[in-house]
C-alpha cells in the first residue's frame, strides 16, 4: 500500500471516533448486523465525509479491505464508478457479508456502473441470497432511471423475480417486490406484464 494512502486510511479510521453512535451500533447488533468493528456512524455523516474526501479509487480499495462497517460503506461512496473493473466488483460482491453493505454498495456505487444491468442480471440468478438482493436493488434503481430492458431481459427478470417472491427469505422477497413495482412504473405495457406475472403466483398488489 502507498504510504500516503495508508496514512489516510489510518486517519479516517481514527476520525470515526468523532462520529460514533453507540446506541446505533447496539441497535444494529440487536438486529443481527454483525461487524468486526462498528462505530454506529450514520449514513448522512459518512456521506459528508465522502463529500469532503472526494472520489478516490486507491483509497476506496484500501478502505474496503478493512473489516470495519464504516470503512466498507465509505469505500462504496468514494469508488469512482467509471474506474471500477468488473473483476473488482466480483471480489467486492464475494466479500459482502451483511445486508446493509449489499444495499449501500448497490445504492452508492453499483447502479452507476456502465455495465450495471449486466451485473444485476447475473446476480439475480446467484445461489447466494445477499448477491440476489444486491441485484434486485441495482435493477430497481435502473428502472427508476427509466432503463427499459429488452424482451429477453424482461423474461429473465420476471422469471427470477417470481422465484424470489416465493422464497423463504424476507429481505429477498422485499427486494424482488420493490423491483417489480419499479418495473411496472416504466409504463402501461410493463405494468400489464407485471400484473400477469404476479397473478401466476397468486399476487395482485398493483392498482
Amino acid at each position: 500500500m502507498d504510504k500516503d494512502i495508508h496514512k489516510e486510511v489510518q486517519e479516517i479510521k481514527r476520525s470515526f471516533r468523532l462520529i460514533m453512535d453507540g446506541v446505533m451500533a447496539s441497535s444494529m447488533r440487536s438486529k443481527g448486523l454483525q461487524y468486526k468493528l462498528n462505530w454506529g456512524a450514520t449514513l448522512p455523516r459518512l456521506r459528508e465525509m465522502a463529500s469532503q474526501i472526494g472520489p478516490n479509487y486507491s483509497l476506496a480499495i484500501e478502505l474496503w479491505k478493512e473489516d470495519v462497517r464504516e470503512c466498507k460503506i465509505l469505500a462504496t461512496m468514494l469508488m469512482p464508478p467509471k474506474e471500477m473493473l468488473p473483476e473488482v466488483v466480483d471480489i467486492w460482491m464475494e466479500q459482502t457479508t451483511t445486508l446493509e453493505i449489499a444495499e449501500q454498495a448497490a445504492f452508492n456505487l453499483y447502479q452507476y456502473l456502465d455495465y450495471a444491468s449486466i451485473k444485476a442480471y447475473q446476480w439475480l440468478s446467484s445461489p447466494d441470497v445477499l448477491t440476489q438482493v444486491c441485484g434486485y436493488h441495482v435493477i430497481s434503481r435502473l428502472f427508476m432511471r427509466k432503463y427499459e430492458p429488452n424482451e429477453r431481459d424482461i423474461n429473465e427478470f420476471i422469471d427470477q423475480a417470481l422465484v424470489a417472491l416465493m422464497s423463504s427469505e424476507p429481505p429477498l422477497q422485499k427486494a424482488a417486490m420493490q423491483s417489480v413495482i419499479r418495473f411496472s412504473q416504466l409504463g402501461l405495457v410493463y405494468k400489464r406484464i407485471a400484473q400477469s406475472a404476479l397473478s401466476r403466483i397468486g399476487l395482485d398488489f398493483l392498482s
